[in-house]
């Protein structure tokens, strides 16, 4: 092993003790990178691979095409989203029933985690339960020309995890070689006046190919049957803040995240319906182009079997285009014993989607 990949496997085997986190205001933007070493994203790709050399390979997902009529002079956006299952939760809370407790080793599991965001090298990256932020995800992909927010929960249910990390919350990070901060603003979402556990992130960006700006956000709504109309009050709280920061949508918008709610809940139809004029990215795979995925989570606790459309991926639909999107894995793929796996690091799927401005906009953003 020589000495810029050994360098690499130090970078990706150190770990912060469980203090480190705490050390840290509640949140951050990521620090002025020149200064670290950057890291090639294939040799960093190579070294999670040789890490997980005794697990099964990962699943193979394909991108479908679903718009070329319309070229761009640009490159597309490439959007992921995800939520990456909090260590502790995974560990602690969550009782997957089918997982055996060794797929679930952090040493491991992150880079299963890192395997997918390399593979696929989104340009904007919106995560949920993110409760390793300050000790791998900000300081390697800071490395990689990405630059990060994190925003906890303010009650993470981390906390209450023996030899926990720290709270877990959402993050968003863009690579710094096709974006530059305009504003970013974090909120922490109201549900009947009242202040709640559930956060979200809100960027604008302005592309440096076309000067173009994109407003990004991420969410994690609050979980759970029974909290119905909690989730549509937040979701309200948040069209709210997003109508002002994209000036009464004239700004793109783009929001992702797990909302925990179906296609059959209010949340999701205030969404659908809300003066943003917003369109769920992943119903263009349907045959119809109207309907959401089957499933983009599948776990089995002890208390059952849980398979739900939870993760969307919202966009100004006058203004943005998806051009692809990548499929989601099959249930054969993914196995009698659900997710997450010894495949699989997550029990969500991401979604990553290809994006490219509407060169004449019909009216409204």
């Amino acid at each position: 092993m020589g000495n810029g990949t050994s360098r690499l496997y130090s970078a990706l085997a150190k770990t912060l003790n469980s203090s480190a986190a705490s050390q840290h205001p509640e949140y951050l933007e990521s620090p002025d990178p020149e200064h670290l070493e950057p890291i090639d994203p294939k040799e960093l790709l190579e070294e999670c691979r040789a890490v997980l050399h005794s697990r099964p390979p990962r699943f193979q997902r394909d991108f479908v095409d679903l718009k070329t009529d319309c070229p761009s002079s640009h490159p597309p956006i490439r959007v992921m989203q995800w939520n990456i299952l909090a260590q502790a939760l995974g560990e602690g809370k969550d009782n997957f029933a089918q997982c055996p407790v060794e797929a679930l080793k952090w040493e491991e599991r992150k880079c299963l985690i890192l395997e997918e965001i390399l593979a696929y090298q989104p340009d904007i990256l919106c995560l949920q339960e993110v409760d390793h932020y300050f000790d791998t995800f900000q300081p390697l992909l800071s490395r990689l020309g990405y630059r990060g927010t994190f925003f906890p929960k303010p009650w993470s249910p981390c906390l209450d995890v023996e030899h926990n990390n720290g709270p877990d919350g959402c993050a968003l990070f863009f690579l710094q070689n096709r974006f530059k901060l305009v504003h970013s603003t974090n909120i922490r979402l109201t549900a009947m006046a009242l202040k709640t556990n559930q956060v979200a992130i809100v960027q604008t960006l302005e592309c440096k190919e076309s000067s173009q700006q994109l407003c990004v956000a991420v969410t994690h709504l609050k979980a759970r049957s029974g909290w119905e109309e909690f989730r549509s009050a937040q979701g309200c709280d948040l069209l709210r803040n997003l109508q002002n920061l994209t000036q009464g949508a004239k700004i793109p918008l783009i929001v992702c995240g797990d909302f925990n709610a179906e296609p059959t809940e209010d949340v999701y139809k205030n969404f659908a319906s809300s003066s943003l004029n917003l369109s769920s990215a992943y119903k263009l795979l349907s045959p119809d182009g109207q309907s959401e995925p089957p499933y983009t989570s599948w776990k089995i606790r002890t208390s059952g079997e849980y398979r739900h459309t939870l993760d969307y991926i919202w966009y100004s639909k006058h203004s943005l285009s998806v051009r692809a999107a990548l499929d989601l894995l099959t249930e054969e793929q993914i196995g009698a014993s659900r997710l997450p796996s010894f495949n699989y690091p997550s029990d969500h799927l991401s979604l990553v989607c290809d994006f490219s401005f509407n060169k004449e906009p019909d009216g409204l953003s």
